[in-house]
This record gives structure tokens, sequence and C-alpha cells, in this order.
């Protein structure tokens, strides 16, 4: 069970990594206006939350043996067909919500530092 719950943060992890840092690519890229950057930080970490909470939506009905999970997971750890389809969306859908959690705080952290330079003049 915990071999399963490392593959899919690490799975989930690798996704929000990239669309981390494409977001940065786009901060970085709108730093002569910061309060901009993190305006648009925050908006497209909003997006990434939305996204992450329809994919846990969307993990309860999902194939599980059409998961990226199933495929990491090694043939001897899988869990009976009989039982996988649950156990497998439960974890998925928990890993997504915890990382959807994660960029909303995020998107706050952002929203907050560009109402900040809002305030500040900035």
């Amino acid at each position: 069970m915990e071999e399963m719950r490392r593959i899919a943060y690490e799975t989930v992890l690798r996704a929000c990594g990239f669309a981390s840092l494409a977001i940065f690519c786009i901060m970085i890229g709108l730093s002569f206006l910061p309060r901009s950057a993190f305006q648009a930080g925050g908006f497209l970490s909003i997006v990434m939350t939305l996204v992450l909470v329809l994919k846990a939506r969307e993990a309860l009905t999902k194939d599980h043996r059409r998961t990226e999970m199933w495929l990491y997971l090694p043939k001897e750890s899988r869990p009976p067909l009989a039982s996988a389809q649950r156990v497998i969306s439960t974890i998925m859908r928990e890993t997504y919500l915890m990382f959807a959690r994660w960029t909303a705080l995020i998107s706050i952290l952002l929203w907050s530092i560009a109402l900040l330079f809002s305030v500040i003049g900035l």
C-alpha cells in the first residue's frame, strides 16, 4: 500500500513540477513588472489547482489499468483485480487533492505578494 502511495505521489509530483516550471518561466518573463508577474503566477496556480481537483474527480471513474501509477507498479505489488479499481482510484484521488491543497496555498501566497506590490505601488 505504501509503495502505491509513493508511486502516486511521484507521478503527480512530476506533473505538478512541469506545470510549476511553466508558471515560473512566465513569471520570470514578466519580472520587469513584479505585480503582474505575481498576479500571473497566482492565476496560473489557481488554474493548476482546478485541474488537480478535476483530476481527483476523474480518478474515481478512470480505469485503473490506464493510470500511470498502474504501469509503474511492479506486478508483484499490484492489488488483486477485484479491489484494484477501488484502491487505486482512492489513492490517486487523495494524492490529487493533497497537491490541489498545496497549489491553492501557493496561489494565495502569490496573490498576497501581488497585493503587497500593489500597496507599495510597484
